[in-house]
């Protein structure tokens, strides 16, 4: 009998096919005239973190909807989706819906929108899990949705079941989206813009959400952002689009050390860092996207590329490979900027800032809060209405904001930053402690005195466009305040024009309207109606939070700039502590009402001493994949408390990640003793134990 001999021959081994297949996408609306995806081409293996980044307008949104045949029925869609092998494009409407939530699962930018606002969340959980399995009964359907919501960190899930959207806080209703996502062990998860909206600390929860998502259920995931940080800390892969299409792709490392495409290199100089220090300047992309109905021949980014040439504006350059790098981009001068002759810092240089003008040190403080407190009546009842109680708004906050310095106030959604900024606007006093402007007491003013001070205090909101009147041209939206204070025509309009020249806009253009302009624009119109009458204190509220990061730049070197020939000052508030790295003299942390930290931005950022804090800028994204993966974030579990409840100790204590650190006696002491400011390496700090919050490790600390 003879015996086989094994083949001497190697076996081929084969690649697995990709889970997801997008090629030669298309994506038009208004019969073709409108082309938002052009040619898009990518895949996602199977458990694969692919990122897709880019300015707001690029497409991103619009192919991944295609992907889940979300997308009106006006739409021309042509190319090929595959799943699985399965081509996705021209299936029934019936067939794709079958798909949806068990074979591909999406989670919204916005979760309280793409939640049934009158279903309870048990309910809307059970009715995916139902939907892809009739057998399933109530019973075990409410089960199943109880063990999600214990799977995705919310707290007393069997609660949360009969509960509606509104009764959660933004990311517990983003942890529900993730849930329902999860129900059927999906094979891919598309997160569109999953943390914009949300504070860095929940932010952190939900981007370490996505990744357990990941191993629990095996699924490849696609995060679509706008934040470099987020996608250098998760993705695998990352995709760069620009008005439609592709124009880099590359490993998550190879893309943060070497780009080649100038768009790219533009998005990564233009972003705040916790690394730099105050007053450093950012690189701003000048410009906007092209509109998708507008392209002319040639690169859609040569009109805002510092490194366009003649044959950049005749024809489109293809994504190609670059071998210099070996990952692919769409430009003709990828090559020279991959071998050094073109060096990127050349492509995008830093701005030159304004010239620094000497002022006098003594000046009294322009803002003084002392000891502010606002509460709220909670009414019950709708026949015999009576307080159920008292929301603690703002609980004793004291700062003060010197001549021609910034204090950035932060802390997560909730904390009392936005109700502090308005009891400093009424200008009327306060409930509970003092408010000085420029000296003078609020709650002594006159109502001749007060209008004559708003001149002195002025306020840049955080909406752009919900800020201006449409039916306003920038001229009227800019001389307002001058005709409230009863300046002459002709001031006003030498003012308005020499307002608009001052925060970069062309005076040509007084005679337009908001929706003309883009975000960044309208917000700088935003500060020309602040400046116009020559303010002491500009109060701006998340001035850059709705920008891209790209505009986000200029707007920030703008300040910067302002306050340097004019010697503003400025309360600023916002969530992004990298953007406060860069603007903020002194920082005020607030938690639940209070100020828990409070000193020199220096000293906060390089050696904070509240927990709080230090998980706060352990939180903020890293634009660099290295640096992400070697340092440990601090992760505070759950939401904030609510204003209703009676804390006998220290408000932070249930979410402290040093308490568990502590001794006993130490924890009891945090449990019971309410915790007040003291002294501490420089700053006031509110923690009983602010000199051993280096046991928490340096995962927080700048260099």
């Amino acid at each position: 009998m003879r015996c086989a001999t094994p083949s001497t021959r190697p076996r081929e081994q084969t690649v697995p096919d990709p889970l997801l297949s997008v090629d030669d996408l298309h994506v038009s609306f208004r019969r073709g005239a409108v082309p938002a995806v052009r040619g898009v081409s990518y895949h996602v293996d199977q458990g694969e973190f692919l990122g897709i980044v880019g300015e707001s307008g690029s497409g991103k949104s619009v192919s991944s909807l295609a992907v889940m045949g979300l997308l009106p029925a006006s739409a021309q869609i042509t190319g090929s989706i595959r799943l699985g092998g399965k081509e996705l494009l021209g299936l029934s409407d019936r067939r794709m819906s079958a798909l949806r939530g068990s074979d591909v699962a999406m989670v919204f930018q916005d979760p309280l929108s793409a939640l049934t606002p009158v279903f309870t969340i048990g309910r809307q959980i059970a009715e995916a899990l139902t939907l892809h399995d009739r057998r399933l009964s109530a019973h075990a359907a409410r089960t199943r949705a109880e063990e999600l919501l214990r799977l995705v960190g919310l707290p007393t899930p069997a609660r949360q079941l009969d509960r509606f959207p509104h009764e959660l806080s933004g990311g517990m209703r983003q942890r529900v989206m993730i849930a329902m996502a999860i129900a059927n062990d999906p094979k891919l998860i598309i997160a569109d813009e999953p943390t914009t909206a949300l504070d860095v600390t929940i932010q952190a929860q939900i981007l370490d959400l996505l990744q357990k998502a990941r191993e629990v259920t095996g699924a490849a995931v696609v995060l679509i952002t706008h934040d470099l940080g987020v996608v250098a800390g998760n993705a695998d892969r990352v995709a760069v689009m620009y008005a439609g299409r592709i124009v880099e792709e590359a490993p998550v490392h190879d893309l943060f050390a070497s780009p080649v495409m100038p768009y790219t290199v533009g998005l990564l100089r233009s972003m705040p860092t916790l690394g730099a220090h105050r007053g450093a300047r950012l690189v701003p992309l000048v410009g906007r996207p092209p509109a998708p109905g507008s392209l002319d021949a040639g690169c859609p980014f040569a009109p805002r590329c510092p490194a366009a040439e003649d044959r950049c504006r005749t024809s489109e350059p293809p994504l190609a490979l670059v071998p210099e790098v070996g990952h692919a981009a769409a430009c003709v001068r990828a090559s020279e900027i991959a071998s050094g002759q073109l060096p990127r810092g050349e492509v995008f240089p830093v701005p030159e800032a304004a010239e620094h003008v000497e002022r006098v040190s003594a000046e009294p403080p322009v803002l003084e809060v002392s000891d502010l407190r606002r509460t709220y009546p909670l009414i019950k009842g709708r026949f015999l209405r009576q307080r159920a109680g008292t929301v603690k708004a703002v609980d004793g906050v004291s700062f003060t904001v010197r001549a021609g310095t910034t204090l950035g106030l932060v802390g997560e959604s909730g904390c009392g930053k936005t109700t502090t900024v308005q009891q400093v606007l009424e200008l009327a006093g306060a409930e509970s402690g003092t408010i000085r402007v420029t000296g003078l007491n609020t709650a002594d003013l006159s109502k001749t005195q007060r209008l004559s001070l708003r001149k002195d205090v002025q306020v840049v909101f955080q909406d752009p466009m919900a800020a201006l009147d449409p039916r306003m041209t920038v001229a009227d939206i800019v001389a307002e305040p001058l005709t409230v204070h009863g300046i002459s025509p002709d001031e006003i309009e030498r003012r308005v024009l020499a307002a608009l020249a001052d925060v970069g806009l062309d005076p040509s253009h007084a005679d337009r309207y908001p929706h003309e302009f883009s975000g960044g624009q309208r917000q700088r119109i935003g500060i020309a109606r602040a400046l116009v009458v020559h303010p002491k204190l500009l109060v701006l509220d998340e001035p850059v939070s709705a920008l891209d990061v790209s505009v986000q730049a200029g707007v920030i070197n703008l300040l910067s700039d302002l306050q340097e020939q004019r010697g503003l000052s400025y309360l600023f508030v916002a969530h992004d502590l990298a953007v406060m790295r860069h603007v903020a003299d002194d920082l005020a942390v607030m938690y639940l009402g209070r100020v828990v930290e409070h000193g020199p931005a220096d000293a906060l950022f390089n050696d904070p001493r509240h927990p709080y804090t230090r998980a706060l800028l352990s939180a903020v994204p890293v634009p660099d994949p290295t640096a992400e993966a070697r340092r440990e974030r601090i992760l505070l579990q759950g939401d904030l408390p609510s204003p209703l409840d009676e804390i006998t100790g220290c408000r932070f204590a249930a979410r402290c990640p040093l308490k568990p650190l502590l001794s006993a006696a130490q924890q009891t002491r945090c449990a019971s003793e309410d915790p007040g400011q003291r002294s501490v390496a420089g700053r006031q700090v509110a923690c009983h134990h602010a000199e051993q919050t280096h046991q928490l490790g340096d995962a927080a600390v700048v260099a």
